[in-house]
């Protein structure tokens, strides 16, 4: 899995600097995953013995301690003790939003964005407002949650989806869904699927500029 392979890198980066550079003890490791509780962490911990052996690789140290552990909710929220973390990786995660935004559709919950799954050439002003507001809730909620549990000196990576300009329009991010759009469309003509449920379905992401 991926997150493994990620892991491997960070525990050998670290391990060189605490060797060659700092001539201190290469510490113990205690990795925190955390997904979505409908993920499967199955995968990854089925994955783990073949990865402490690889990690091993014949040393006679054994190699440095480390134990992983897999932490379900959403990453909107608190998730750890305060003050546990020393690091904390986020990669392409944090584009998908804690939920669609509410403001996409009126009181009557018809949708303001027709014909559309995400930010379009179509869609009204208020759309892209109304993600950006999501966006900013959830960012903010995630930021807030993270360094109440991240130890004073923490460090914190992110990587997630974004565009250039002003424009939300563009070939990066919302082509997919324009794709999508015009995929599920062609079911409606076929009448396989409803278009009252195509107007109601609407993607809960967001690339920031």
């Amino acid at each position: 899995p991926n997150s493994l392979s990620i892991i491997r890198k960070m525990v050998d980066t670290i391990e060189e600097a605490s060797l060659k550079q700092v001539s201190r003890p290469v510490p113990e490791f205690r990795i925190c995953l955390n997904d979505l509780p409908t993920n499967d962490f199955n995968a990854i911990f089925a994955a783990l013995p073949e990865f402490y052996d690889q990690l091993r690789g014949g040393r006679n140290d054994g190699g440095p301690p480390i134990y992983i552990a897999g932490y379900p909710g959403s990453f909107y929220g608190r998730l750890f003790p305060s003050e546990s973390l020393h690091f904390i990786y986020s990669c392409y995660s944090l584009h998908w939003l804690s939920k669609v935004p509410p403001a996409l559709y009126d009181e009557q919950g018809r949708s303001l964005n027709k014909e559309s799954v995400y930010i379009s050439e179509s869609s009204p002003l208020h759309v892209s407002e109304a993600y950006l507001r999501q966006f900013q809730e959830d960012f903010s909620l995630f930021l807030k949650s993270r360094s109440e549990e991240l130890i004073r000196g923490g460090k914190m990576v992110l990587i997630l989806l974004g565009r250039m300009g002003k424009n939300h329009v563009d070939r990066g991010n919302s082509f997919f869904w324009e794709l999508l759009a015009k995929s599920f469309a062609i079911l409606v003509s076929k009448g396989e699927v409803e278009e009252e449920k195509l107007d109601m379905y609407n993607v809960p992401f967001y690339a920031p500029s």
